[in-house]
């Protein structure tokens, strides 16, 4: 059977209604269990609003809508960190706290000792880097064994993948904060972390928002588009191809975590064998180009560059807080009060789907909206 990713687009009046449409086309029903518990896997990228960067307010809320339309009742959402974002700070400045509440989603962080065990897993599939990277062993969240998940990635692209979406939003869910040390090999990793997946989870999908698309280096530091499309899928390696050629990538020669999954029979990421249902977007070429920032080329030296060789010294030894801290006052303390805050204040006052965020800053939820309108 073909793969098959739902392309559509939306409006702000209509975005709730059309996500549920979207989910039932992509199929959700056959992909996840209504039995099982269902893990919320949401995307954030950078713990402040920048348009693009993060799961959307009403990409949660029409997720949630859509799970209990079709009787999916035990639903909760896992939060992780970074080194680059705090996850109690991004849920609040995304509006997802009021969406939690008003919905009654349990919240947990995989960071924390009490909410989620971390255990020695032994996958069944041939890794390709992970017992290299970790020889003493592939640790993941024991709390993700036998649930369904589903992905709340955004359309952007990203430094040191081209694009980030499905794929790469299970990073963060199964890997702990020691995460960095797979830069080097990325791509591989996530294909790893991919056949991992459908080893431990009953059911897996993905649910894209391209309300508002990130050009240029993500997933941070882009420059937002508005594109108006939501996509969803079961098939995580399918609606990364489909988003990328959209962004206006070739997935198989452009993006080396999409063929190599491909390859090994994880997904579709041959856009000519995938079943596009909805809207037709065989023809969208957004032209999207990711270009570098500053905080990037530091990372291609020592990842991919010419101090690769030497980069344990710097990343698994008390020299990575001092990294980390770079990171940290370029993003929050340069780029954010600088540059990305005028950018989200332009992007809240000048296109509907900021003034939409706005309302659902102002109001919570969209049925909150709705009464007041």
């Amino acid at each position: 059977m073909k793969s098959k990713v739902a392309v559509l687009h939306t409006t702000p009046d209509t975005v709730l209604d059309d996500y549920i449409r979207l989910m039932e086309l992509g199929g959700m029903q056959e992909a996840l269990d209504p039995s099982r518990t269902t893990i919320l896997k949401d995307n954030i990228s950078w713990h402040f609003p920048f348009p693009g960067a993060n799961t959307t307010p009403w990409q949660l809320e029409a997720v949630v809508q859509a799970l209990g339309k079709h009787g999916y009742d035990d639903v909760t959402c896992v939060q992780n960190k970074t080194v680059v974002t705090d996850a109690f700070k991004g849920e609040d400045l995304n509006g997802y706290v009021p969406i939690f509440k008003e919905y009654d989603i349990p919240v947990l962080f995989n960071f924390k000792e009490e909410d989620m065990t971390w255990v020695k897993y032994e996958p069944k599939a041939e890794m390709m880097v992970l017992p290299r990277i970790f020889p003493e062993g592939i640790h993941i969240p024991e709390y993700f064994f036998g649930k369904n998940i589903i992905h709340l990635p955004t359309v952007k692209c990203h430094i040191y993948t081209t694009t980030t979406g499905a794929m790469k939003n299970a990073f963060g869910g199964l890997l702990n904060t020691k995460r960095h040390y797979t830069h080097t090999w990325i791509h591989e990793t996530l294909v790893d972390l991919l056949a991992i997946q459908k080893e431990i989870h009953s059911g897996v999908f993905a649910v894209m928002d391209g309300t508002t698309a990130g050009n240029g280096p993500g997933p941070r530091t882009m420059y937002p588009e508005i594109k108006n499309v939501i996509l969803a899928s079961d098939d995580q390696v399918a609606i990364d191809a489909v988003a990328a050629k959209m962004m206006g990538f070739d997935p198989l020669r452009d993006l080396k975590y999409v063929r190599l999954a491909h390859d090994r029979g994880l997904g579709t990421g041959d856009v000519r064998d995938i079943e596009i249902v909805g809207d037709d977007v065989s023809g969208v070429n957004w032209g999207f180009e990711v270009g570098d920032n500053g905080a990037s080329r530091v990372g291609d030296l020592l990842w991919f560059g010419p101090l690769k060789g030497i980069q344990k010294l710097f990343f698994h030894t008390p020299l990575v807080h001092m990294f980390v801290a770079g990171s940290e006052v370029y993003h929050d303390y340069y780029r954010w009060p600088l540059k990305d805050r005028k950018t989200f204040e332009r992007w809240m006052d000048d296109t509907t789907w900021g003034q939409l965020f706005a309302e659902y800053r102002k109001h919570g939820v969209m049925g909150n909206l709705k009464a007041v309108r």
